[in-house]
């Protein structure tokens, strides 16, 4: 099979970790120029560091992508090192875990600051570059960017806000070749639960999932490069998440005592 990557530029955001960190890794041995967004410099300089000592090629902006002209500087030293860009990975992501009576209301903001208007300036400054080169769009949502998640909306409405930028955006530029791509994993194994924000805006600290046992992050990069070669619009990676899109058809109200249910049976959830 032609590899399709090669000398491709691709901005990831969120890469310290998780999806992130996998999903740039992953790229850099396909042979693609790797450009490592996070906020933690340190961590970024290991990761770049152990890309190249695996013949890769990669950089690393420290960026957070809450503040527009960070993004707009992430892309700009992408074009400027490389030339171009091909591909934008929008998963820098926070979560949180209140339910919303209780949520102080900056702790929705910060998600909101984090989760959209990352995707939002990003996007904004990397797309030129995009559609000149009929490149690849594409953000890591979650399946409470499809149904709406107990204790998480701030979550929730995060990614459901980013679905409708980036269908729109699709939709924008039908005529123009750009492919856009929304990918929903399962839970899957990261310090987003860790960092998550309690109602308070401190972090929670401690996963109260076991991390083990959840979806590992190399298998969802493998995934998003499978999408963006082959093309796909929406994926969802779960049997879960393929049964909450049936459900939300046939059986709404069933699917949302499920949810309730399954989010109240965590360890110390905020579910009453």
């Amino acid at each position: 099979m032609k590899n399709i990557f090669k000398d491709k530029v691709v901005v990831v955001t969120g890469a310290s970790s998780g999806i992130g960190e996998a999903v740039a890794r992953e790229f850099a041995q396909k042979g693609s120029k790797v450009i490592l967004a996070a906020r933690s410099g340190e961590i970024l300089a290991r990761i770049v560091d152990e890309i190249k000592a695996e013949n890769g090629t990669a950089c690393y902006v420290i960026t957070d992508v809450s503040i527009e002209e960070e993004c707009r500087r992430l892309i700009e030293t992408a074009v400027s090192e490389y030339g171009t860009v091909h591909i934008l990975i929008n998963n820098a992501g926070l979560s949180m875990r209140a339910v919303f009576d209780d949520v102080d209301l900056g702790v929705l903001h910060r998600l909101m600051n984090v989760n959209f208007w990352g995707t939002v300036y990003c996007t904004k400054y990397a797309l030129p570059y995009l559609v000149q080169n009929k490149g690849s769009l594409v953000a890591v949502s979650s399946i409470a960017g499809f149904h709406g998640l107990p204790g998480r909306t701030g979550y929730s409405a995060s990614k459901f806000a980013i679905s409708g930028f980036l269908e729109t955006i699709r939709i924008e530029n039908l005529k123009r070749g750009l492919h856009v791509m929304i990918i929903f994993p399962g839970f899957t194994s990261s310090n987003i639960r860790i960092h998550a924000l309690t109602a308070n805006g401190t972090e929670q600290g401690e996963s109260p999932l076991e991390e083990g046992k959840l979806m590992s992050p190399v298998y969802v990069a493998k995934w998003i490069l499978k999408g963006i070669r082959k093309k796909k619009r929406n994926k969802l990676l779960t049997l879960e998440g393929k049964l909450t899109a049936l459900f939300q058809r046939i059986m709404p109200k069933t699917l949302d005592w499920a949810y309730y249910i399954e989010m109240s049976r965590e360890p110390k959830s905020p579910l009453k």
